[in-house]
């Protein structure tokens, strides 16, 4: 897959060789021995990306980053995190991938292998994207009230659509699956019986849209 770089006035999206080479406004990257470091200003951005090695052996680690996962265990911790999401960067890493047939067995289905990784910057503190956030955050809060959760907030669509229409005019050989295209938010609140979280009822889902 070819590099890309394209923003809008609500995301950028840059191919991660292009992002360590030449980092955004507001980001840096330092050199490691086994590979570099991304630095930004937590003020402004809200990374939510895991570190990883690449195939190449280098790894790359995002300093101050919460990962994709991000825990939280009382109300001042989602408090920070929602007023966060709803003013910060949010940063991604999302990988445009290619199924491929499974070497081990035909009933295990397909596998993806990682065409191209992308860094995914969007402007939480836009208003139709903070008016998605906060309706998907106060619907999850309102159905699971007082128990644990599980919140997971997904961009595929969102990716699909960008990437039909910044790469539709190069060429490539598959039509890329999108993985990593989402984040997710656990809460895991004291009560003793959670019986909801625990058979799997406490968990939602909702899609953020660009356009």
């Amino acid at each position: 897959m070819p590099t890309s770089e394209a923003s809008s006035p609500r995301v950028t999206v840059t191919e991660l060789g292009q992002f360590l080479r030449k980092p955004p406004a507001g980001f840096s990257v330092e050199p490691l021995r086994s590979g570099y470091r991304v630095l930004c200003d937590p003020a402004d951005c809200l990374l939510l990306l895991d570190d990883f090695r690449s195939s190449t052996g280098d790894t790359v680690v995002f300093q101050e980053s919460l990962g994709r996962k991000v825990r939280m265990q009382n109300l001042w911790e989602y408090t920070t995190v929602r007023k966060s999401l709803l003013s910060k960067r949010i940063c991604l890493l999302v990988s445009a991938c290619q199924e491929v047939p499974s070497k081990t067995s035909k009933k295990a289905g397909n596998e993806v292998s990682v065409l191209e990784r992308f860094v995914v910057c969007i402007d939480g503190s836009d208003p139709f994207i903070r008016w998605q956030m906060e309706k998907g955050l106060n619907w999850t809060i309102s159905s699971v009230a007082g128990e644990s959760y599980r919140v997971e907030i997904d961009l595929t669509d969102a990716m699909e659509s960008w990437a039909q229409k910044n790469l539709s005019d190069r060429p490539m050989s598959v039509r890329p699956v999108w993985r990593d295209a989402s984040f997710t938010l656990k809460y895991n609140s004291d009560a003793l019986f959670d019986f909801p979280h625990w058979f799997g009822f406490s968990k939602r889902k909702f899609t953020l849209r660009l356009n």
